[in-house]
C-alpha cells in the first residue's frame, strides 16, 4: 500500500503529493486525512495523507516508508481534504497552507530528536558508569532510558562532545519523532474505594496516628465521586503526600485522567425556551426548514433589519437541524460578538455547544476541537476558522453579519468563509443562511438576480444562481427603528464649538445621564490622536519602517505604528526644527474618553478597542459590566457597532462618520453605510425608544443620507451606478497581486514583467478587455502601481489588479504568469501575495 503525502514544507516547488510505503503494522490505520511523520530531505517532517493507492510489491520496496502515524484518529476527514484542494485551486495557495488552516495550532507539530540507551551501551561499559564523569547518562537512566536530545543539551551544555561520540559509537540511538505543540492535559485524580464496606472496616481498625489519612477516606466515603488530587488537598487543608499515603494503603485509588480545558467551566447559563415567532420570522423559518427537511443544499440571504429577531430564527432552525441528528455551524464576524452569542446558544443547547475563536488559549481551542471531532458537540459557535469544524453530518451553516470583511482571511490561505461555507454545504447537502441588515453588494445582487430569474422551488437552480432572498423588514413587536439626526460639524465650527462633541450630542448624553439610561459612542479610530505634527515646520511623525503616520497613545506616552508595531517615545520638541510647537492632531478613542470625563464629571465609561481588549476574557468582562449597568457609556471602535443587545441603550453617537468614507477603496461608501446602519441598530431595541446622532463633515453624501433613513435599497441603487460605471464588483471579479521587496528597482522590474506576461497570456486566450465586445466576458490588467501604503516593514510594495468577468480562466492565466517569473527553485525573485476576491486593497 502506498500513501500520497503532502509534506509540510512552505514552498510551491514541493507542493505536490509524495509517495511513501505504508508499513505492514500501519495498514488499516493510515487513512485519507491522517497526519504522519515522513523522511524528507534528511529530516523527518509532518505530512498529511491525501490519497491511498495499491502498487506492486517491487514498486513499494523502492519507496521510503512512513516513519510514524501521529494520531489514531485522522484529524482531517476526506471531505475536508477535498475542500482543501478546492481552496488551494481557487485562492492560489499551497495545499499545505490550506490543510494547516483546518487543524488547531496544537497539532502543527515539529520534529524532535529522541536519544535512547542501546544494547551496545552495556558492551561499551556505559552501564557501569556511576560517578559524575558522565552525569548525562544517569539523567537518561532516571528518565526511563530515553530523553529528548534538546533537553539533554540544555541540561548538560558542556557534554555535547561526549554525547555525540556516544551516538556515533552506537551506544546511544537517535530517533526523530514529530512532537505536537500541545498535549492532552493530564491530572492526578483520586477515586473512592470500590468496596465501601471493606474501606469502612479498615477505617475503624486503623491507628489514630493516621488521622489525616483517615480524614481523606472519610471524605471519599461521604463524597464517592472522583476529585483531582489538588482539589482534594485544598478541600481538606492537607498535603498530596497524605493522600498518596492513603492510596498506598489501598483506601483510595489515584490515577492519571484527562482534564478538559473548558473556557466556560464553572459558568451557569440560564436555560431558555423557544419564543413565539412573528409572522415575518415564521415565513423565513418555514423556507429554511423546508430545505432541512429535504436535506438539499440551498443558500438563503436573510435580510433582516437590526432588531428583527434573526437570532431567534437561527436558534429554532438549528433545533430543527439537530432533530435530524445533523450538526450546525454558526459563524460570527468578531470576537466582540462571541460572549452574547455564546450565552444565547449555550442557554438554548447547553453543553452541546462548542466555541472556537482566537481569544481562547491554544489548549482550550484544542480541547474544543476534540469535543467536536469526538461527537460531544452538535453546534459550534465561532469566528472565521470555525467553518473547518470536523463535523461528519453538517445540516446547517449560519453566517451572521455576512457582509463583514473579517470573514476574509488576510494571510495565506486568503479564503472567504462565506464561499467556503457554500462549498462545504454542497458536500453535505446542507443549508446556508447568510444573515445581515446590510448585506454585501455581491451577495445581495446575486440573491436579487436569483429571485428575479428563478422560481424559489427550484432549489438546485437557486444554489447555482445565488442565494434565495428572505426579507425581514420590521423589528420584533413593531418597535420603530431609531430616529437618526445628522449634525454638520462645519456648522458647529462656524458656531464656535471646537469640541469633539456637537451641542446636540452633548445635550443628548446629559439627558441619558439624568434618566439613568445608557449610551454607545462609536469612533473607528483607536489611540489618543491620529498623527503628531510640528506647527512651525510641518514635520509629521512617521514610522521608519512603513510609509504611514504614527498614532499617539497617551497612557504609554508613545507613538505607535498600527501596521508593523514600531513604538517610540513621543517627542517634547520637533526632531526636525527643535520647535516646542509640536501638537497632537485628530481624535482617537483615548482622547474621547478623556474629554467625556472633563465634560461630565463622574461619568462611568467603558472603552473597548484593541488596546483595552488584549487580555483574555476582556471582551466578556467589559460587556458584562455594561449589561449590568456598571457604566453609563460604552465607547469603542467598530467592535461596539454590531451584534450587541442592551435594553437600556437609548442613544448612539457617532463621533466621526467620515473616517472610512474617503479611503482609497471602492468599498469605502459601502463600509461607511454598513457601519452607520449597524451601530444605529444598537439603540431602542427594547421598550425604551432610541435616538442616533451622527456627526459628519459630509452630510450630503449618499451613504450618510441613506443610513439616516435606514434605506438599504436606496443606497444599493446609488452605489451600483458607481460600481457599474467603474466595472467593480458585483459587475466583475478581482484578483489583487501585491509584490514586495527591499530593493525598489528589482520590484519595479519584476512588476512590469508580471503585468506584461499577464497581458500577453490574456490576449492569447482570446478574451478582450472591458472596452471590447458586449462586456459579458472580459479581462483587464491594471498596474503595476505603488500600493496605497507603498512601504511596510521596510519592504516596498507594488500591486497589479486583474479585473474579469465570465469564464475567462483568470486564475490559470495568473498561475502561468507567476510560473514565468519563477527561477530554478520555483520561487519568484520578489515576494508575491495573491488575493482572490479581495476585501481590502490597501
Amino acid at each position: 500500500m502506498i500513501a500520497k503525502v503532502i509534506v509540510d514544507v512552505p514552498s510551491r516547488a514541493t507542493d505536490r503529493p509524495f509517495d511513501y510505503a505504508i508499513p505492514e503494522d500501519l495498514i488499516g490505520w493510515v487513512e485519507v486525512g491522517s497526519r504522519v511523520g515522513v523522511p524528507f530531505g534528511g529530516r523527518v517532517l509532518q505530512g498529511f495523507v491525501i490519497g491511498i493507492a495499491e502498487f506492486a510489491d517491487i514498486e513499494v520496496k523502492k519507496l521510503k516508508p512512513i516513519a510514524e502515524l501521529l494520531d489514531h484518529l485522522p484529524p482531517l476527514s476526506s471531505d475536508l481534504v477535498e475542500l482543501a484542494q478546492w481552496i488551494s485551486d481557487k485562492y492560489c495557495c499551497t495545499l499545505t497552507a490550506a490543510l494547516q488552516a483546518m487543524i488547531p495550532s496544537a497539532l502543527k507539530g515539529k520534529a524532535d530528536s529522541i536519544v535512547s540507551l542501546t544494547e551496545d551501551s552495556e558492551v561499551d561499559g556505559l552501564n557501569v558508569v556511576q560517578d559524575d564523569s558522565e552525569p548525562w547518562l544517569a539523567f537518561i537512566r532516571q528518565n526511563g532510558g530515553s530523553v529528548r536530545l534538546a533537553a539533554l543539551q540544555e541540561r548538560f551544555p558542556g557534554s555535547a562532545a561526549s554525547i555525540k561520540a556516544a551516538i556515533q559509537r552506537g551506544t546511544l540511538s537517535e530517533q526523530v519523532k514529530i512532537r505536537d505543540r500541545l498535549a492532552v492535559r493530564k491530572v492526578l485524580t483520586v477515586f473512592p474505594p470500590e468496596d465501601k464496606q471493606a474501606a469502612s472496616e479498615a477505617l475503624s481498625a486503623s491507628s489514630t496516628r493516621a488521622a489525616k489519612q483517615q480524614e481523606v477516606l472519610r471524605y471519599m466515603l461521604a463524597n464517592p465521586v472522583p476529585i483531582t488530587l489538588a482539589a482534594l488537598a485544598l478541600e481538606l487543608s492537607t498535603t498530596s503526600g497524605t493522600i498518596k499515603a492513603a492510596a498506598e494503603k489501598g483506601w483510595v485509588a489515584i490515577r492519571e485522567t484527562e482534564q478538559q480545558r473548558d473556557p466556560y467551566a464553572g459558568r451557569d447559563f440560564k436555560q431558555t425556551e423557544p419564543l413565539h415567532l412573528t409572522e415575518g420570522q415564521q415565513a423565513v423559518y418555514e423556507e429554511i426548514a423546508d430545505a432541512l427537511d429535504q436535506e438539499i443544499s440551498r443558500v438563503f440571504l436573510l435580510h433582516g433589519v437590526t432588531g428583527s429577531g434573526k437570532t431567534e430564527v437561527y436558534l429554532q432552525t438549528i433545533e430543527r437541524c439537530l432533530n435530524y441528528e445533523r450538526q450546525a455551524i454558526v459563524l460570527v464576524p468578531e470576537i466582540a460578538l462571541t460572549p452574547q452569542m455564546v450565552e444565547r446558544f449555550k442557554g438554548r443547547f447547553g453543553d452541546a455547544v462548542a466555541v472556537m475563536h482566537s481569544r481562547l488559549s491554544s489548549g482550550e481551542r484544542y480541547d474544543e476541537w476534540r469535543k467536536i471531532r469526538e461527537g460531544r458537540a452538535e453546534v459550534v459557535v465561532g469566528a472565521r476558522s470555525a467553518i473547518f469544524s470536523p463535523f461528519k453530518r453538517i445540516g446547517l451553516i449560519i453566517i451572521d453579519e455576512e457582509h463583514e470583511s473579517s470573514y476574509k482571511q488576510e494571510e495565506s490561505p486568503k479564503y472567504h468563509a462565506r464561499d467556503v461555507a457554500v462549498w462545504r454545504a454542497r458536500q453535505h447537502g446542507a443549508a446556508v443562511v447568510l444573515g445581515s441588515a446590510t448585506p454585501s453588494l455581491e451577495t445581495y445582487a446575486a440573491a436579487s438576480a436569483a429571485r428575479a430569474s428563478e422560481p424559489q422551488s427550484n432549489a438546485n437552480a437557486a444554489v447555482k444562481r445565488g442565494a434565495a432572498l428572505l426579507p425581514m423588514p420590521t423589528r420584533v413587536g413593531g418597535r420603530p427603528l431609531p430616529k437618526v439626526h445628522l449634525v454638520d460639524m462645519r456648522d458647529e465650527l462656524k458656531g464656535g464649538n471646537r469640541s469633539m462633541f456637537s451641542r446636540q450630542l452633548h445635550e443628548a448624553l446629559l439627558q441619558r445621564l439624568e434618566r439613568g439610561e445608557q449610551s454607545v459612542l462609536l469612533l473607528n479610530r483607536r489611540g489618543y490622536s491620529t498623527f503628531v505634527m510640528c506647527r512651525s515646520c510641518g514635520y509629521t511623525a512617521q514610522c521608519p519602517h512603513c510609509d504611514i503616520s504614527l498614532t499617539y497613545h497617551q497612557k504609554s506616552k508613545a507613538l505607535r505604528c498600527h501596521y508593523c508595531g514600531h513604538a517610540e517615545q513621543a517627542p517634547s520638541a520637533c526632531p526636525s526644527c527643535e520647535s516646542e510647537h509640536i501638537r497632537f492632531f485628530g481624535t482617537g478613542t483615548q482622547r474621547v474618553e478623556e474629554e467625556l470625563a472633563k465634560l461630565f464629571p463622574g461619568i462611568r465609561v467603558i472603552r473597548m478597542d484593541v488596546d483595552t481588549t488584549t487580555e483574555k476574557g476582556s471582551h466578556e468582562k467589559w460587556l458584562t459590566m455594561f449589561g449590568e449597568r456598571q457604566a453609563d457609556v460604552l465607547l469603542g471602535t467598530q467592535m461596539v457597532a454590531k451584534g450587541l443587545d442592551f435594553p437600556y441603550v437609548t442613544l448612539v453617537g457617532v463621533i466621526a462618520a467620515d473616517t472610512s468614507l474617503h479611503l482609497p477603496d471602492f468599498r469605502a461608501a459601502e463600509k461607511t453605510f454598513q457601519l452607520l446602519t449597524q451601530v444605529a441598530g444598537r439603540a431602542g431595541r427594547h421598550e425604551l425608544p432610541g435616538e442616533v446622532i451622527v456627526q459628519t463633515y459630509n452630510p450630503e453624501h449618499y451613504a450618510v443620507i441613506t443610513a439616516k433613513h435606514h434605506d438599504y435599497d436606496a443606497f444599493v441603487q446609488e452605489e451600483l451606478k458607481h460600481r457599474r460605471f467603474m466595472s467593480y464588483p458585483p459587475y466583475c471579479r478581482l484578483i489583487l497581486v501585491t509584490l514586495s521587496h527591499e530593493q525598489l528597482a528589482l520590484l519595479i522590474t519584476t512588476g512590469e514583467k508580471l503585468a506584461s506576461s499577464l497581458r500577453e497570456l490574456a490576449q492569447a486566450s482570446g478574451v478582450g478587455s472591458s472596452d471590447d465586445g458586449d462586456g459579458s466576458r472580459f479581462i483587464d490588467i491594471l498596474g503595476p502601481v505603488a500600493s496605497p501604503i507603498p512601504r511596510m516593514k521596510d519592504r516596498y510594495r507594488f500591486q497589479c489588479m486583474i479585473k474579469y468577468r465570465g469564464n475567462v480562466g483568470a486564475i490559470d492565466i495568473l498561475k502561468q504568469a507567476v510560473a514565468h517569473l519563477s527561477g530554478p527553485q520555483g520561487q519568484p525573485p520578489v515576494q508575491l501575495s495573491i488575493d482572490v476576491d479581495p476585501q481590502m486593497i490597501l
